[in-house]
């Protein structure tokens, strides 16, 4: 009989992972509303927002006033891409930083224009002057499972990754099924690879629910030891390099999953539906979220 853990941590990655590839111009005021509810319903850790040129992704362009007018509850990410992006975090005053790369050269070729070698070869430096700085740096591991180039992931692969990150002193792994693809075996699997190889790091499972599996997913990596989730609220997000990717998992349905399975929280799910409630209007596609559709309806 496998177990499960009692205690399970949510990282709400919507009001940066969610909102910075929306078409529309999310107002600054609307993204702090946001934020603010997201916490009043129990958040503890969120990615806030990206320390991007606001030429390539002008819906980050208001990082530094997001950070500067966000409560500071808990551990509050920021996405810092390089080198310059980890300065402008730094005097933003961030607390915690988050960089990434994929697994799959192709996907890196496409989003940041370098080989994955060259990706973390180019991120080494940054890593380390953080570290040299007390920050806690997250390294999210892109394409973990599938590729939309590429295909299947070696899963060896992604250990050799997360291992280079690990040396480089990272706090954190976010390993990602970014194209959502991977079905739970395959979750399983590589999360107990994992947790058996980096027991000195947290790790934490990112999930899209382009296929509808995130879910199942989530209870596969649940038996495999992992107790840490991003999670979007009202399934907010999407990948401009992974054709046909969509959003992340939505936070309401994650924690009402855990909620039935005795798996505690500290997030009230209601009160992220009246967080989604205030990012709703904001944003170009429809929340489908399971949880969110009884919210509307009354039911919950």
């Amino acid at each position: 009989m496998f177990s499960l853990p009692k205690k399970a941590t949510i990282i709400e990655v919507g009001p940066r992972d969610g909102l910075q590839n929306e078409k529309k111009e999310v107002a600054t005021a609307d993204k702090l509303a946001f934020i603010d509810s997201l916490q009043v319903a129990g958040v503890k850790e969120m990615e806030l927002t990206s320390f991007v040129s606001p030429k390539w992704v002008p819906q980050m362009a208001d990082a530094k006033e997001i950070v500067g007018r966000s409560k500071r509850v808990g551990r509050q990410f920021v996405l810092a891409p390089n080198e310059k992006g980890a300065e402008l975090a730094l005097e933003a005053r961030a607390d915690s930083i988050a960089v990434f790369v994929g697994v799959s050269n192709s996907f890196n070729q496409k989003n940041i224009n370098r080989s994955t070698q060259d990706a973390v070869k180019a991120l080494q430096p940054v890593i380390e002057q953080l570290k040299q700085q007390n920050m806690f740096v997250r390294a999210c591991i892109s394409t973990a499972f599938y590729c939309p180039y590429e295909g299947k992931i070696n899963s060896k692969d992604v250990q050799s990754l997360c291992a280079e990150f690990v040396s480089l002193g990272v706090d954190e792994l976010s390993v990602a099924d970014t194209v959502g693809q991977a079905n739970p075996l395959e979750c399983y699997e590589l999360f107990t690879l994992l947790q058996e190889a980096f027991s000195n790091v947290l790790l934490t499972a990112h999930f899209h629910d382009t296929r509808k599996m995130a879910l199942a997913n989530i209870f596969a990596a649940l038996q495999a030891g992992i107790d840490r989730f991003d999670t979007a609220a009202g399934g907010l997000g999407g990948c401009p390099f992974a054709p046909g990717a969509t959003g992340n998992v939505a936070t309401e349905d994650v924690v009402h999953m855990l909620d039935t399975l005795g798996i505690e929280t500290g997030v009230d799910v209601k009160k992220v539906c009246e967080a989604v409630e205030k990012i709703a209007p904001h944003v170009s596609r429809p929340i489908e979220s399971g949880m969110y559709r009884l919210y509307q309806n009354g039911q919950l």
